[in-house]
């Protein structure tokens, strides 16, 4: 099986990252020569050639509210800054465009390295839209140290950008493996079982309870495969391998459409894209497809 990092997306990257532990002067300066700029515009990133690295001169007058120092990469500052949507119209000529991340990834529209940081720019700057306010005491907060942490004026309360945990499980019974879809797929999408981790829970006993809760389906053991990054918004996927206990399917239809076991072959046909029913697995960027190709190579 090849290194998952080969084919994922948002996994590699070359990214220096800031921290919160930094000093304030740490920060370099926005308008220093070599510094390099992410700009979202709305959900779309703004991309020059094969890049979404571009100079803060290119933004200006759009990078006056928030932005964020990610890191350096390659020595040179990279900072993150979130524009209107309609901005994206200024950057609509023979140089630039803009994508969603799920397009970028998708077309492979930048280089590898350079998905995993846009990844950490899409994540933080909506993290920071969503967490303005202090949740012990309702204040505005500000941001500090670049944007890797928020101070409450008030309470004194330190708030940091969070990741939401999500287990994602390829679960077999003897040569089938369990897949479904959701009601919100693209049509004749299946794709491995998936679900949020819960307060006090740990990962092997999240595959069970979701495994459970969607197609009643029990589950034994469990093994960690790897992760993936999956900023929409800011989510760590933990791909795992389970053995099923039982095969009657009973689908929660607020959870899924439709679940079914499938073998080795009909796996296969669907990464190829030749299942005679046109069903179709998810795109070699997601952990589910190499969840999947892991199966169909007999290595869960």
């Amino acid at each position: 099986m090849t290194d998952p990092r080969d084919t994922l997306g948002f996994v590699r990257s070359r990214l220096d990252r800031h921290s919160a532990e930094q000093p304030e002067e740490a920060v370099p300066a926005f308008d220093a020569p070599e510094a390099r700029l992410v700009l979202l515009c709305g959900d779309r990133i703004v991309l020059r050639g094969a890049t979404a690295l571009i100079a803060p001169a290119d933004a200006d007058g759009l990078t006056d509210g928030m932005r964020i120092f990610l890191g350096h990469r390659d020595g040179q500052p990279v900072f993150a800054a979130a524009a209107p949507a309609e901005a994206a119209e200024r950057f609509a000529d023979d140089r630039t465009r803009t994508l969603d991340l799920r397009a970028i990834a998708t077309e492979s529209a930048v280089e590898a390295e350079e998905l995993g940081l846009l990844a950490v720019a899409k994540s933080m700057l909506d993290w920071h839209a969503r967490h303005g306010f202090c949740a012990n005491c309702g204040t505005a907060t500000v941001l500090k140290a670049g944007g890797f942490r928020r101070e409450c004026p008030a309470c004194a309360a330190h708030h940091f950008p969070r990741v939401d945990p999500v287990v994602i499980m390829l679960v077999r019974r003897a040569d089938t493996c369990l897949l479904g879809r959701g009601p919100h797929f693209r049509p004749n999408m299946y794709s491995c079982l998936a679900g949020f981790l819960e307060p006090g829970e740990t990962i092997e006993d999240a595959v069970r309870r979701e495994v459970f809760e969607e197609t009643r389906i029990r589950v034994g053991a469990v093994g960690y495969r790897t992760s993936q990054p999956w900023p929409f918004p800011s989510s760590l996927m933990l791909g795992c391998a389970a053995e099923a206990l039982d095969d009657a399917i009973v689908t929660d239809p607020s959870e899924l459409e439709d679940a079914r076991w499938f073998d080795r072959n009909a796996v296969a046909a669907m990464l190829e894209g030749t299942h005679p029913e046109g069903i179709q697995a998810p795109p070699p960027m997601a952990i589910a497809n190499y969840l999947m190709r892991a199966f169909v190579a007999g290595e869960t």
